[in-house]
């Protein structure tokens, strides 16, 4: 082994420390929440746990969380713009076309890394969950 790859062993083992301190800060689910209180336990809610063998696919979730986002608020933005006149035929067609496509390849990233669209979906707890419910 050389030096280079105890470096990028270090640097991953620092990720992966990074990561596992930020999903600490998280608060826990509303079913652990339910569990905790369910078993008479009084101690702190179980966390989301992670670890180097686990960071990729956080990492990815978080990544397609973001994209399914802007995704769905682009969708809603060209549909006002339909309702309001505001593109050509053309213009609508080749918008819709594109949706569609982002819409379809969004179905097979999740599938690729075993995520299905409402796994995506994020508990902000008091304001609701980050992405609309599908229509």
């Amino acid at each position: 082994m050389t030096g280079e790859d105890g470096a990028g062993g270090d640097r991953f083992a620092e990720v992966a420390d990074a990561a596992a301190r930020a999903f600490r800060l998280l608060p826990a689910a509303p079913q652990e929440l339910r569990q905790a209180r369910g078993a008479g336990s009084r101690g702190a809610p179980r966390r989301i746990t992670t670890g180097p063998e686990t960071v990729e696919r956080d990492l990815i979730r978080l990544v397609l969380t973001l994209v399914e986002l802007l995704r769905q608020l682009m969708e809603r933005q060209a549909l006002q713009r339909v309702e309001a006149g505001d593109l050509t035929e053309e213009q609508e067609e080749r918008l819709g076309t594109t949706l569609m496509l982002l819409h379809s390849r969004m179905g097979e990233l999740c599938a690729q890394y075993g995520l299905s669209l409402a796994d995506l979906n994020l508990d902000l707890g008091p304001l609701g969950s980050l992405l609309p419910p599908p229509e």
